[in-house]
């Protein structure tokens, strides 16, 4: 007998079966204290179309068909990481953004150098907060591409 938290994988699957993808992330829930603000804050930043409602969600759906569901809480936030792969133009639209804000950014995500950007694997990329405390970070490359 299977835990409800631990599907039964030993039966074949009828329902959900996606095909030619073994694994794909769908989405990711960011917990907010203002799912506007926090919304419009990645959108404007990010240059994405405005979030759209679900539920109790705000959905912000990148490119790739990945979105993060904003859902507001009353209690601490727990900040977490979200990583942006983008072009280099919309790199360097979102850094244009992140700018013109005055928002602080830092080239590692110990936050030891800041006003910088970093150029791992031939690419750029940069660190940066929510208004929740998350750390976003927009990079060119992949992490481990210029092998």
């Amino acid at each position: 007998m299977c835990s409800p938290l631990r599907p039964d994988r030993s039966q074949p699957r009828t329902t959900g079966t996606i095909t030619g993808v073994s694994v794909q992330l769908n989405h990711t829930i960011v917990s907010c204290h203002d799912q506007r603000r926090s919304a419009a804050f990645l959108t404007e930043i990010l240059g994405l179309p405005a979030a759209t409602p679900f539920a109790h969600f705000l959905v912000v759906e990148a490119d790739n068909g990945v979105s993060l569901d904003f859902a507001e809480t009353t209690g601490a936030i727990t900040p977490q990481h979200y990583a942006f792969l983008v072009g280099e133009e919309e790199f360097d639209a979102a850094f244009a953004r992140i700018r013109g804000q005055d928002l602080p950014y830092w080239a590692d995500p110990g936050q030891a150098q800041p006003g910088m950007i970093n150029h791992r694997d031939g690419g750029r990329g940069l660190y940066f907060e929510d208004p929740d405390g998350h750390l976003l970070e927009i990079i060119t490359r992949p992490y481990g591409s210029s092998s």
